[in-house]
């Protein structure tokens, strides 16, 4: 019994044995970074405890290698959604349960909660599922135990009311990523740039996206080189950048993995973004963060940490969260030149 890790029930009062934890999120790519923080404390707190981690496909290699997690358990969830694949999906989904009960988990924390995850979380039948009491999609109704975790707070702060409720109380919030493979001076892409800022001109929403030519622009100004980032979608957006840049700017929108990316941003002297998932790799690797805010709410979502600078409008129906937007005032009232100002303060504090 020496390997089973003690641990206190929420439920009573009781000292329990808890073996193996299973933590559910499987996405987005920020909201994972956001999670690290939880894995953190947990694993610090119960360091013979196994942990398991259902990951999203496409998000696993942010996760692959990591110490602190024993099995990586990865669903397609974009097929899920897919009607045309419902036979494919039923079936993908009963062998995902049926290896959920076979692991006999101790304890179940779903971070992501919604119905898919409530779902997820309910099939393994572990004794202890725990989730946010505001849960959305009914998923609170699949839980064994809820926290209160708020709305107004940061993602962050969030998921660590979960970890202080196992009994895992954290002073201080640290971010483990997997360990570096050194990929940026494996591919030799950069090696000859010297320092350089990293670029990122995409974003899920329409909304968040801050016009190219305004990055090209700053990426003309500054006193050094430019990489942009982003996934294959973002590679028309990127080339306009690079445009506008007047060739400052360099593209490997679409040519990174989630381990070469992570690499290249913490290389990076800065980042300039918009409301994305690299802006929080970056704030979470300590690399200063320009974040450029239109429609959601940088309380919730933006860079966490010290040393970070959130460019938003004054207009008066934000945040609005509106995916779809005729009138982009709140993009548009961002200047380049105040982000340029912005990015040479931080280069010269970096330079002290």
């Amino acid at each position: 019994m020496d390997d089973i890790e003690p641990m206190r029930s929420i439920v009573g009062n009781k000292r329990t044995a808890f073996r193996k934890i299973l933590v559910v999120k499987p996405s987005s790519l920020g909201d994972v970074v956001h999670s690290l923080p939880f894995l953190n404390a947990v694993k610090t707190c119960f360091p013979k405890t196994e942990i398991h981690w259902v990951i999203a496909k496409g998000l696993e290699g942010l996760l692959e290698g990591h110490p602190m997690i024993d099995k990586l358990i990865i669903i397609n969830k974009d097929l899920w959604k897919n009607l045309s694949q419902t036979g494919r999906t039923l079936k993908e989904i009963r062998g995902l349960f049926k290896q959920l009960r076979n692991e006999k988990y101790d304890v179940v924390v779903d971070l992501q909660g919604l119905l898919r995850s409530g779902l997820i979380t309910s099939a393994t039948r572990a004794p202890l599922r725990l989730g946010f009491r505001e849960a959305r999609e009914g998923s609170r109704l699949f839980y064994t135990s809820t926290v209160k975790g708020g709305r107004d707070i940061h993602a962050v702060d969030r998921y660590m009311k979960l970890a202080a409720e196992l009994g895992c109380e954290a002073h201080d919030i640290a971010f483990p990523f997997p360990p570096s493979e050194s990929s940026v001076s494996k591919t030799g892409r950069l090696s000859n740039l010297g320092a350089y800022a990293v670029l990122v001109p995409g974003a899920r929403w329409k909304t968040k996206i801050w016009p190219a030519e305004r990055f090209g622009r700053v990426a003309s100004m500054l006193p050094l080189r430019t990489v942009i980032v982003g996934s294959s979608s973002d590679k028309a957006l990127a080339d306009e950048v690079v445009s506008y840049s007047g060739g400052k700017a360099l593209s490997l929108a679409g040519q990174t993995s989630l381990r070469e990316l992570t690499d290249i941003i913490r290389a990076a002297e800065m980042v300039i973004t918009n409301d994305s998932g690299p802006m929080h790799i970056a704030a979470a690797l300590n690399v200063p963060v320009i974040a450029i805010f239109g429609p959601t709410s940088p309380a919730k979502t933006g860079p966490y940490g010290r040393g970070h600078v959130v460019l938003q409008s004054q207009t008066g129906c934000l945040p609005c969260f509106k995916r779809v937007c005729k009138d982009l005032r709140c993009m548009q009232e961002i200047t380049s030149e105040a982000v340029y100002q912005e990015a040479m303060g931080i280069l010269q504090r970096r330079k002290r």
